[in-house]
């Protein structure tokens, strides 16, 4: 894992919330089932964990709904994400 991928494990806040916004079938970028086990995992660098190991078989697509969702939430982490502008 990159370095910014090791800092966004402490500091993405995968509530809920975000997770469930996620979730939600007309973003699609993780699913129902894939949202409750995240939830149920206690320590929050886990659950990051496991969410970037999720997003890392998605498509490009989904990846740009994540940031998307994720800059709404944390905007300060996007440019971590992102190089060259998005491009």
């Amino acid at each position: 894992m990159t370095h910014n991928g090791i800092q966004l494990l402490d500091c993405i806040d995968s509530n809920n919330v975000f997770l469930s916004e996620l979730a939600r079938p007309s973003l699609g970028v993780i699913t129902w089932p894939q949202r409750d086990h995240l939830v149920h995992i206690p320590r929050r660098r886990d659950r990051n964990d496991r969410l970037l190991e999720i997003l890392a078989r998605r498509s490009v697509a989904d990846f740009h709904k994540f940031t998307t969702v994720l800059s709404k939430y944390h905007v300060h982490l996007v440019p971590q994400l992102v190089r060259d502008g998005g491009e």
